[in-house]
């Protein structure tokens, strides 16, 4: 070979078409070209001709447009084996083009009224189907044909590819060689022949200006882009007062289970201490459908699956006030309906809302009361009915108890079975989001409910020792002055 071809240098732009030998011998002749991109590369190899013929010799490039991309694209192995065949995604993959993808925008209202395509056609499928973020592609080439003998479609080989997607990606396969070696290709042939080979940028570094208006640029376009969201997404939010805390309760009623007679339902209601509200158009109560057991295991499992939700907000109004804070409570009973229509009591129940926010699953067991004898049972069996609480909160500190001590000394009752509870709790308070010593005024709030939600025992322990405090104080203050001084003395 002569020494001018053992060496060659080409500086190659995006997407720059550098024709190939065999390219030139193609076009040149209208009668081959079918296409428009045919006719297009004819006139240009005809102009390139006129100019003196091309300049480079072994390197050349298939654009984003060529055939060759496309084959390439359909043509990708998984392995290196030689006898691998496709899978069917495989070949349904390389039928989905990555590139070019004239999609339109999605607008707003469409969004609405388009959720379910009921009818989609094939290229909605194959559009759809796959994660498909367009790609342009640009392959380097190199003909490592023989001398004399270029312009043969065995001795191309690809030396780098360039794909560029939609979000601004850039991918250069093999990498730039910089204070690497050079890449090397062994042919088969019966020379064995090497090329060694450099793949360098030497793109033009941007210029302060142009970079500062390429910065103002972006800039505007995330800005009008931040503004296009805004409107879909509005500005009608609720806000809370500071020192407010919102509760939400996505709940579900999941299962009861362990009962005595069959076709339960449950019927529950909430219960607001003091400090808490709720919003006039919310329903504080409800009643789950009439479900039949199944059997599960060694119990009789009915599966509700009854969904509710609570709103509720905690204001606190004087920080001074020496009682502590009490959290929502849900009371319920569950209840049996026969084929005869009698309807019995099979337990009661409550459930103190979680006082930090998250997921929860609670099984809480119920009793219910009963009488002594064999009159009352037989009663319950054959005509339904049973011994009922008149008001519910009497399962825990009944609402219109005001006295110091609840006692239930003959009340008799009898353990049943439980009830399951799926619950997802949010929070919402400025307390958050503003200042350290609002958001330390609120968490202490938050951690007195959270220590009363989690151990309702601690509220009687400490309110009885306030009271007793408080008489001690009295008493304190009833004693003579001299006999006061006289213990402090000694």
């Amino acid at each position: 070979r002569p020494p001018s071809e053992e060496e060659e240098e080409a500086e190659v732009g995006w997407q720059e078409k550098l024709f190939s030998q065999f390219e030139v011998d193609l076009y040149q002749h209208e009668s081959a070209c079918q296409t428009p991109l045919d006719r297009q590369y004819h006139e240009e190899i005809r102009k390139l001709g006129k100019a003196g013929g091309r300049k480079n010799r072994r390197i050349f490039t298939y654009t984003d447009h060529d055939r060759f991309t496309n084959l390439e694209e359909h043509c990708q192995k998984v392995t290196d084996s030689d006898h691998e065949v496709p899978s069917y995604l495989a070949e349904r993959m390389a039928n989905v083009r990555r590139r070019r993808q004239d999609r339109k925008p999605i607008d707003a209202s469409s969004l609405k009224s388009k959720i379910i395509t009921w009818e989609p056609s094939e290229e909605f499928i194959k559009n759809n189907h796959v994660i498909n973020t367009p790609v342009q592609t640009m392959y380097i080439m190199g003909d490592l044909g023989p001398y004399g003998k270029l312009g043969r479609k065995e001795y191309e080989h690809v030396l780098c590819t360039i794909k560029v997607d939609s979000n601004g990606v850039i991918t250069v396969k093999p990498d730039f060689t910089g204070t690497k070696g050079p890449y090397r290709i062994e042919l088969d042939g019966e020379k064995r022949e090497v090329w060694k080979y450099t793949i360098e940028n030497v793109s033009v570094q941007v210029q302060p200006e142009e970079e500062e208006r390429e910065q103002r640029m972006f800039r505007d376009l995330y800005g009008r882009h931040k503004e296009y969201l805004s409107g879909l997404v509005g500005s009608e939010f609720e806000t809370i007062l500071p020192g407010t805390l919102r509760l939400f309760v996505n709940g579900e009623i999941v299962s009861a289970q362990g009962y005595e007679y069959d076709n339960l339902y449950v019927h529950f209601f909430l219960e607001l201490p003091n400090q808490w509200t709720s919003p006039a158009a919310q329903q504080q109560s409800g009643v789950t459908q009439i479900c039949a057991t199944k059997k599960v295991g060694w119990e009789n499992v009915a599966y509700f699956c009854y969904p509710f939700t609570l709103e509720m907000f905690f204001s606190q109004a004087d920080e001074s006030e020496d009682s502590l804070p009490q959290w929502p409570v849900v009371y319920f009973e569950v209840l049996s309906l026969d084929f005869w229509q009698r309807y019995r009591v099979e337990g009661y129940g409550s459930l103190v809302l979680p006082a930090s926010p998250g997921c929860y699953m609670l099984t809480i067991p119920t009793w219910r009361p009963v009488e002594l004898g064999t009159v009352a049972e037989l009663r319950r069996f054959f005509i339904g009915g049973s011994p009922e609480l008149e008001d519910l909160t009497y399962v825990r500190i009944p609402s219109t108890f005001k006295g110091e001590r609840l006692s239930r000394l003959g009340f008799r009752t009898k353990t049943t079975g439980s009830v399951t509870f799926r619950l997802y709790c949010l929070q919402q308070s400025k307390a958050f989001m503003e200042n350290s010593a609002l958001r330390q005024r609120m968490q202490s709030v938050l951690d007195r409910l959270g220590g009363f939600s989690q151990q309702s025992s601690v509220y009687s322990v400490l309110e009885a020792f306030q009271r007793a405090r408080r008489r001690m104080q009295e008493a304190r203050e009833s004693l003579p002055q001299d006999l006061v001084s006289t213990f402090t003395s000694a």
